[in-house]
């Protein structure tokens, strides 16, 4: 499987440090995930999450998960930053990163990977952070295998 997972003695694939250097080394992208996961409104999970689409043009979109008492009327940051790339007048994405705290690797929901298989090209990376250093990388396409979409449309 194409799962990445990143640690300092990670020497074997270069791909991964690769990311895992360039990614951090990029302030501006990896403040902009941080600032979304520490600005998601999250009173009663206590579980922020942010997210940054990189569209086909390299333009960075944030999102982050916005909580209602109402459970099922919040939504996740993913979604956000899908819907911040709409507004910015753009459709394909080329990457997505989702940060949040605790031990467990934060993967996008079955929802939003079905969301995210909308506008994403081929070979589009989801790549997954602590608020300290990126955990995991892997391809879209293995989060969310055999998926639905447009070409299944007449």
């Amino acid at each position: 499987m194409g799962i990445e997972i990143c640690t300092i003695l990670d020497i074997g694939r270069d791909s991964c440090i690769y990311k895992c250097m360039r990614h951090m080394k990029e302030n501006s992208y990896f403040q902009l995930l941080k600032n979304a996961m520490e600005n998601a409104y999250s009173p009663y999970s206590r579980y922020r999450v942010g997210a940054v689409v990189l569209s086909q043009s390299g333009q960075m979109y944030a999102g982050a998960n916005v909580e209602n008492a109402a459970y099922p009327q919040g939504w996740c940051a993913e979604a956000s930053a899908l819907a911040a790339m709409i507004m910015g007048g753009e459709t394909k994405l080329t990457e997505i990163a989702v940060m949040a705290e605790g031990d467990q690797i934060c993967t996008p929901c079955g929802g939003c990977r079905q969301k995210l298989k909308e506008f994403a090209l081929p070979g589009t990376h989801v790549l997954c952070y602590s608020p300290d250093e990126l955990r995991m990388t892997i391809l879209l396409d293995e989060l969310l295998p055999h998926s639905f979409g447009a070409s299944y449309l007449p």
